[in-house]
């Protein structure tokens, strides 16, 4: 029976690749598919000068140029450039999944996806970049990369004009603008930008921590946030600010202390005007003016403005202290007074007065030092 289906195969793809051994049924068909291999694209447009090895996809591809979208979905009213694009585009309606992994039976709604996937099973990673020699698993990723070397930002916001590296970080970071919060957790109605986002905070409700501490036990949701949290036993920061040298534990952080050089606090306080460089830290001031305090304690009822707070307040009654010094072994509730601890070991005061020039281990040192040359100025 196979031998049958083998010679009817044969008789109805006459036409076979000698490089690769495909049959097709036609010889243009066959001609079409040589250019593969050849990487012959005869095809130009006369606009851009992109070429195809199909007189279709140029065809396609032109109504890029002409904003021509005459495949239109009918729940959304969202247009496309292709039939094919309108066909995977439905399945996010109906949530198919055709394309399924063998090896993990995650589903995809089209195949190239699938072809991706399976490259993070078999480690295979085709587009090199020639600049640094990282490997993607996907053509798309590598381009967004490269601008990593070339600072080019092509994705421009119409309202600051910042710029990004592709066009998903510009939807997200609209989002800032516009307040929009598409992912919803369906239990406690938070939104999130991204959907990676929502997926993290989801393990909130379910107790899912599948990535524990060596050290101290705490679980966390990602690998990547344990790594980030290693580096608060082993003091481990790679993260150094060009300007000032302080280092960080994490890219985010030297992100946002970046911003304290430019001053760029694009969240503002409609109340009191005081600007924050993060919409979260915005969120958490604003509870200073409304009263609020969401985050209750479950063994004494006592409140919080913050989850932050919530969480060194549940130190207090379990007594566990997971921040412990490299050198002298002392322990401490919270992060932040390990680090002010640290700088009793290597000498650092990173709090300079501008006046006299006098330095302090913490800022609250530095806020109380400031005082008295601002009480000496309303003396005299």
């Amino acid at each position: 029976l196979i031998k049958e289906e083998q010679e009817k195969q044969e008789t109805d793809r006459p036409f076979t690749c000698e490089m690769c051994g495909k049959g097709f049924s036609q010889n243009s068909s066959l001609t079409i598919h040589m250019r593969t291999h050849t990487d012959e694209r005869p095809h130009s447009c006369k606009t851009c000068g992109k070429v195809f090895t199909r007189r279709g996809s140029l065809l396609i591809h032109m109504r890029i140029h002409t904003s021509e979208r005459p495949y239109s979905c009918e729940i959304c009213g969202r247009s496309c450039v292709q039939r094919s694009d309108l066909t995977v585009h439905m399945r996010k309606h109906t949530g198919e999944r055709p394309f399924t992994c063998e090896m993990c039976g995650k589903g995809f709604s089209q195949n190239s996806s699938l072809t991706i996937h399976m490259r993070t099973h078999t480690g295979e990673r085709p587009y090199s970049c020639k600049t640094c020699g990282k490997g993607f698993t996907a053509s798309h990723k590598l381009t967004v990369h490269v601008r990593t070397h070339t600072g080019e930002r092509p994705f421009s916001c119409s309202v600051c004009g910042k710029g990004f590296m592709d066009s998903h970080s510009l939807t997200v970071h609209m989002c800032t603008h516009t307040d929009d919060r598409p992912h919803s957790c369906k239990i406690c109605r938070k939104g999130f930008i991204r959907k990676s986002y929502l997926t993290d905070h989801m393990k909130t409700h379910t107790s899912d921590w599948p990535h524990f501490c060596k050290t101290c036990g705490k679980g966390f949701s990602t690998s990547a946030k344990l790594t980030v949290h290693t580096r608060s036993h082993t003091g481990e920061r790679p993260f150094s600010c060009e300007i000032c040298e302080k280092s960080f534990s994490c890219a985010r952080g030297l992100g946002d202390h970046m911003k304290t050089h430019k001053t760029e606090r694009p969240f503002s306080c409609k109340t009191c005007g005081k600007g924050f460089n993060r919409r979260i830290y915005l969120t958490d001031h604003i509870r200073t003016h409304t009263g609020e305090k969401p985050f209750s304690c479950d063994l004494c009822q006592k409140s919080f403005s913050n989850r932050s707070s919530l969480t060194h307040h549940l130190n207090t009654h379990t007594g566990v202290r997971r921040h412990s010094c490299p050198v002298c072994s002392k322990s401490y509730l919270v992060a932040s007074a390990l680090t002010v601890h640290m700088r009793t070991h290597t000498g650092e005061k990173p709090f300079s007065c501008h006046l006299c020039n006098k330095s302090f281990i913490q800022s609250s040192a530095f806020k109380n030092h400031m005082r008295t040359h601002t009480e000496k100025v309303v003396s005299t």
